[in-house]
């Protein structure tokens, strides 16, 4: 099987910084593309960011400019840097990513357990 964890959130004010991590584990022949998606309260999950294994990537609106995703092959890690947080990013912050288990393995999409992000003063 394969385990995303999270790390990383917590209780910061608004303008404040935060780094998010996420490592897949398990049975993995290869990762391909890993993203971060959010839910807050009363409203459905939505995509924040997402990168390709070849480390193009992709951004809502709501956070071009202000959040930047990358990633480290080698520890099946990706990483979500959060700069001027504002109250409305509060929201469970969930790490998702396109896995591979074996060589013929057909590509499966494992979501972690999220982790809570809260802007506030």
């Amino acid at each position: 099987q394969v385990q995303l964890v999270e790390s990383g959130g917590g209780l910061v004010q608004p303008g404040e910084s935060l780094r998010l991590s996420c490592t897949a584990s398990g049975r993995i022949f290869s990762v391909y593309g890993m993203g971060w998606y959010r839910q807050a309260p009363g409203k459905q999950r939505e995509l924040v960011a997402w990168i390709t294994k070849g480390g193009s990537t992709n951004y809502a609106d709501f956070v071009k400019g202000r959040f930047t995703i990358s990633r480290d092959n080698a520890k099946n890690t990706v990483y979500l840097q959060m700069n001027d947080l504002k109250p409305e990013d509060t929201a469970v912050y969930y790490c998702n990513a396109g896995v591979a288990q074996t060589r013929y393995s057909d590509l499966d999409l494992y979501w972690g357990q999220g982790t809570q992000v809260t802007v506030s003063s």
